[in-house]
């Protein structure tokens, strides 16, 4: 029975410290485990619980295997064995005895002797052989403690004897010790040396086939490499990595503290000209160019872009992957739920909303001692403040901290947000192209599309958790009625809105069809929002790729909208300074705004489009140049990228680039990344990375300071070419309520079409002496910013006759995704 009890007693206690090595693993504070245990607890289950990465013991079986490998840069040889080596000199023809030296430490023990030219024996105390063993070693090297029936005369004279066992003499015992140190700095060591080195990465091959199959048949025909595998390749630690599934992680935002020390690489913008409705393929071109600069040319690269919406994934856009042999994989899991981030946001937007209505029916029903009660309710006979509740109490100047001393004054200030329901700015989300939604009402509010809600503007603009939570706290959804506003903190739901958001604040790594390392994290669109990806998503990689890497990301629609918002509202969020952009265009947008036809999705492109038109090309080329000047507005180097198509001549892609050169660009490279992947785009590769020399002399388009009018009006003028401005009565009123409420000084969010340069959608070209209408002026105070809206906007899409649905379906038997573009 004792023995039994024993028994359980020792299980017990392997399985409380296998939990907390469990536990240790998981912590990003702590970079090094070294155990020390009764010998009785020393186990392979316990050692190689100890993640290799952390194991400064040396012993686990991972880091044994590299030892007798030879792989000494990827090692820690255990301290023991260390301290015995110390203490041998000139071992070359030694004959070495190791006596009740087993396991991971006697075999790192015959690994390291062998290394320096002994030769070694193994023995155990009760070996019938020992004594002739023992008489014919050099070195006999003691793993436990000498039994009292081997005699010393066994030893032959001269002998140098070491012993490990736990009952060293505490000199011997001291060295070990200093020599266990040294490894946990060796362990840091190596640790910092991940940061600094180049990655060695497993690029995956093209089988590149002609006519080119559809994404998805390209995305099916690539085996990626499982994530995990990625993560190690690109430098990031086990605890850094929260897998989902085989191709998708979330990364951890501790890596930020880990590289604060780590040189970034450089930023690259890749923006457009003036799209057709079909898109031009600025996600394509940013897959190729990370996919030349990494697998062809050898250079650490990532590429930023943001997550899809079901929105335009089943309405008319489809995917945004990238596309043919520059994409995202899996792209089925790229454009569809991914990790859960915009269903995060839904969620968050959507309880916000409900907070805002059942604060309004509770204080139409309540008296202010009935609703104080409430709100600050005796909960096991103490009554007492809640954080969230704190923070209003300071915000309304009150000082007090017990509620039972507040003055019924007092009571009615804290208890009445008093909120005017005709002023109520937010609106329910769904991440569905649904007009419907645009007129219902529930109480005040009405629906957008889930990626233009502020949150998403925030989840993409924060640097930190504490910065997402106090932007979370400044959400403005309403004004009470006195005319001050009322914020997502005065409603009590801060905390709640980043508890829904605390996984999808850490970007989702992902992989191209060459195996270079993406980040897809946040997703509001560019003609609602600001429609760029994340700011952290960008710090993560600039620190990951090093000094000499590259970090591409992506703004949405032409530079006129994308591109002005990344510079001035994401880089003044940033602090974060572009190296180079890369303009996309294509021959068939430039047709387009050389006087072509319409161009309409879903339905086949004219013969101008097919055929060679020098023509239309040159006088479309006036788009391309006035992007161009607007890059050049912020001082920062432009490549012009040619997205060719199989339709366009070599006539029209040499025209286009000759007269991008002449306007301006700094060079301007024809690519086929569609139909030869990171091949295709090498020149445009060697063209950035040329460029990211160059000086930069990036600057902002405005300053802060100004009145939100005039800061409008710069944007209008400078970048759209307006003649003037225009604001509604409402706008106006917006605007003089927002600088009387102390938000003048926040950046401009321009919400236009992304169709023209002008407010006119058929307006193609370079439109002039336009006045551009501002028809009403909100605000994003949590995400940071002021956004007019320029003549009719929707924030609600709706689907077209044909939607992309029609195509999809899943196949029951293998539940594979059909028809996603």
């Amino acid at each position: 029975m004792c023995s039994k009890k024993c028994h359980c007693s020792q299980l017990a206690s392997l399985c409380l410290i296998i939990n907390e090595i469990v536990r240790l693993n998981e912590d990003p504070n702590v970079q090094g485990l070294a155990l020390d245990l009764p010998e009785s607890l020393y186990s392979s289950k316990v050692l190689n619980a100890v993640k290799p990465e952390k194991d400064v013991d040396g012993l686990s079986d991972v880091n044994l295997g590299r030892l007798v490998r030879g792989d000494a840069y990827d090692c820690l040889v255990p301290p023991t064995v260390c301290a015995v080596m110390e203490l041998l000199e000139d071992l070359g023809g030694k004959k070495v005895l190791l006596v009740g030296a087993s396991g991971a430490v006697g075999a790192a023990l015959q690994c390291m002797l062998q290394r320096e030219g002994a030769t070694t024996l193994s023995c155990r105390w009760k070996a019938p052989e020992l004594q002739t063993k023992l008489n014919h070693a050099d070195v006999v090297i003691v793993g436990s403690t000498k039994p009292d029936d081997v005699p010393v005369s066994w030893i032959k004279p001269g002998t140098t004897i070491i012993s490990c066992s736990r009952d060293l003499v505490s000199g011997k015992r001291l060295l070990q010790l200093t020599l266990h140190f040294q490894n946990v700095v060796e362990s840091e060591r190596w640790i910092q040396s991940q940061q600094y080195r180049k990655w060695d990465l497993r690029c995956l091959k093209l089988q590149l086939l002609s006519p080119v199959p559809s994404d998805i048949e390209i995305s099916r025909a690539q085996s990626p490499k499982a994530v995990d595998v990625l993560a190690k390749e690109i430098g990031l630690l086990t605890d850094e990595v929260e897998i989902y599934g085989q191709t998708k992680a979330k990364v951890r935002l501790s890596l930020l503290e880990r590289l604060k020390d780590q040189p970034d690489g450089k930023y690259v913008l890749v923006a457009g000209i003036t799209p057709t409705p079909l898109g031009e393929g600025k996600s394509t071109v940013t897959i190729g160019l990370v996919q030349a600069l990494t697998a062809h040319l050898n250079i650490n690269s990532f590429a930023c872009l943001r997550q899809p919406s079901q929105g335009p994934t089943f309405g008319v856009k489809g995917g945004a992957a990238g596309g043919g042999y520059a994409q995202v994989i899996p792209m089925e899991e790229f454009n569809l739920h991914l990790t859960g981030d915009i269903h995060a946001i839904t969620a968050a937007n959507n309880l916000l909303a409900a907070a805002i209505d059942a604060r309004i029916l509770h204080e139409n029903t309540q008296s202010d001692k009935a609703l104080y009660n409430r709100l600050v309710p005796v909960v096991n006979g103490v009554r007492g403040f809640s954080a969230i509740q704190f923070a209003r109490l300071r915000r309304l100047g009150i000082s007090k901290t017990d509620p039972g001393t507040l003055t019924e004054e007092e009571i009615n200030k804290f208890a009445r947000l008093d909120i005017d329901p005709s002023t109520i700015t937010w609106q329910r989300v769904v991440d569905t192209n649904d007009r419907f939604l645009r007129k219902i009402t529930v109480g005040q509010a009405q629906f957008d599309i889930a990626v233009a809600s502020e949150i998403m503007a925030i989840l993409a603009l924060t640097t930190s958790l504490q910065d997402m939570k106090e932007r979370l706290g400044k959400m403005v959804v309403a004004n009470d009625k006195k005319g001050e506003p009322v914020t997502a903190e005065d409603l009590g739901v801060t905390g709640a809105l980043a508890v829904l958001m605390k996984d999808a604040i850490k970007p989702t790594l992902m992989q191209t069809l060459e195996g270079t390392p993406v980040f897809v994290h946040a997703g509001p669109f560019a003609n609602i929002a600001h429609g760029n990806s994340s700011v952290l998503a960008d710090k993560i990689a600039l620190k990951l790729v090093g000094e000499k890497g590259f970090v591409v990301t992506e703004a949405g629609f032409g530079a006129d909208i994308g591109m002005e918002k990344f510079f001035n509202i994401k880089c003044r969020a940033s602090g974060l300074v572009p190296s180079v952009v890369v303009l996309v265009a294509t021959v068939r947008a430039l047709k387009m705004h050389g006087g072509g036809p319409n161009v309409t999705a879903g339905a086949p492109l004219k013969k101008e489009y097919t055929e060679e038109n020098l023509q239309l090309v040159a006088d479309g080329c006036c788009n391309l140049q006035k992007q161009i000047q607007i890059t050049q507005l912020f001082g920062v180097p432009v490549v012009v990228a040619l997205n060719v198509f199989k339709t366009d001549s070599p006539a029209e892609i040499d025209l286009v680039c000759k007269i991008a050169k002449r306007s301006g660009a700094f060079d301007a490279v024809p690519c086929d990344h569609w139909s030869a992947g990171g091949r295709g785009a090498v020149k445009l590769a060697q063209a950035v990375e040329r460029a990211a020399n160059q000086k930069n002399g990036f600057k902002y388009l405005y300053s802060l300071e100004l009145p939100v009018v005039e800061k409008i009006r710069i944007i209008a003028q400078k970048v759209y070419g307006a003649q003037d401005i225009e604001l509604s009565p409402t706008a106006q009123s917006q605007v003089d309520r927002y600088t009387r409420q102390g938000f003048g000084n926040l950046p401009i969010c321009m919400a236009k079409t992304h169709l023209s340069l002008s407010h006119q959608p058929e307006r193609k070209g370079v439109p002039t002496g336009f006045i551009l209408p501002i028809s009403d002026v909100r605000a994003s105070i949590g995400a940071g910013f002021i956004y007019p809206l320029v003549g009719t906007m929707s924030t609600m899409p709706g689907l077209p006759t044909r939607p992309c649905f029609y195509d999809i379906d899943l196949d029951p038997i293998t539940e594979q995704v059909k028809g996603l573009f």
